[in-house]
């Protein structure tokens, strides 16, 4: 499951999505929408997508996790649009024989994920709002 989607990201349908019978752990990684940045507060998040370029990233680095740790599945879906506080922007779930691969993997693609894949996201404050570097 490589997706982006508008709604709201259902965070138990990406785990049941990568269980396999010969994998002994998940690794999960749910990125939320938080209330503060900077020490100003936050009202709202917005994420912008070049969505056909996104999806064939998305795909790229999944193919360069599978190649560097042995995993038996991985989903990784990212939400556009308007994120309020406490909800998910994304979701990556990773599954393997072993913790480790799960570990490692889950965090190289969140890590490259954010360095790469042509995703935007906009904080809303309440005295305006800024275009956020997401390699930070």
């Amino acid at each position: 499951m490589i997706t982006i989607v508008q709604d709201s990201i259902n965070i138990q349908e990406v785990i049941t999505s990568v269980i396999d019978s010969g994998a002994g752990g998940i690794d999960v990684f749910i990125g939320i929408t938080r209330d503060n940045a900077n020490g100003k507060k936050v009202l709202w998040l917005e994420y912008e997508a070049y969505e056909p370029m996104a999806l064939k990233t998305m795909e790229q680095i999944v193919d360069e996790a599978r190649e560097r740790w042995s995993v038996k599945k991985i989903s990784i879906v990212h939400r556009v649009g308007r994120v309020d506080i406490g909800e998910a922007s994304i979701v990556i779930a990773v599954s393997s024989a072993h913790r480790k691969e799960a570990f490692e993997a889950c965090r190289f693609l969140i890590d490259r994920l954010k360095h790469i894949v042509p995703i935007w996201k906009k904080e809303f404050f309440e005295d305006g709002s800024v275009w956020v570097d997401s390699r930070k």
